[in-house]
C-alpha cells in the first residue's frame, strides 16, 4: 500500500473511531486505559485529569501506546497501533480547542484546574488486520 494511501486510510480509522485504548508505563509495567482521542492529521489529543496515575505515568515515561479502530467484525476489520510520545498540556489554548461540552460530566469547563490536555505525537503507525492480511506501517 503506497504511503498516500495508508495515510488516507489511518486518518478515516481515526475520524471514524475516537475510543480506544492507550497504555502507558507505570512501575515498569504496561497499563492500559479506555480514552476518547480527537486528532489533527495524525496528531492525537484527550483529556484527562492532572490527578491521575497516568499524568503521573507520562512525567516518568513519555513513550504510550494506542489501539483504535477494531469494531469486532472480523476479518479485515481494519485498525491501528500506535507508537508515540505524550507530552502534558496546560496551556489554555490548547484546553479551549480540545473542549467540548462532552467533559461536562468530568471538568466544569476549559479553566477547570484540574482539565489538562495529553498530545500524541506518533513515532509508528501499524495499520493492521488488513485484506493483504499485512501490516502496514507508515513512514513518520
Amino acid at each position: 500500500m503506497d504511503q498516500q494511501l495508508l495515510k488516507q486510510t489511518i486518518t478515516k480509522i481515526l475520524d471514524d473511531h475516537q475510543i480506544g485504548t492507550m497504555a502507558t508505563v507505570e512501575q515498569d509495567k504496561p497499563y492500559s486505559r479506555y480514552m476518547t482521542f480527537f486528532h489533527d492529521g495524525i496528531t492525537l489529543y484527550t483529556a484527562t485529569n492532572k490527578q491521575t496515575h497516568k499524568v503521573e505515568d507520562i512525567k516518568q515515561n513519555p513513550h504510550v501506546h494506542i489501539l483504535l479502530g477494531y469494531t469486532f467484525d472480523g476479518t479485515s476489520d481494519e485498525y491501528i497501533e500506535i507508537e508515540g510520545e505524550a507530552s502534558i498540556h496546560d496551556e489554555a489554548e490548547m484546553k479551549q480547542r480540545l473542549w467540548n461540552e462532552k467533559l461536562s460530566p468530568w471538568f466544569s469547563g476549559p479553566d477547570d484546574p484540574n482539565y489538562t490536555v495529553l498530545k500524541i505525537t506518533p513515532t509508528e503507525i501499524r495499520l493492521k488486520n488488513t485484506q493483504d492480511a499485512k501490516t502496514h506501517k507508515l513512514e513518520i
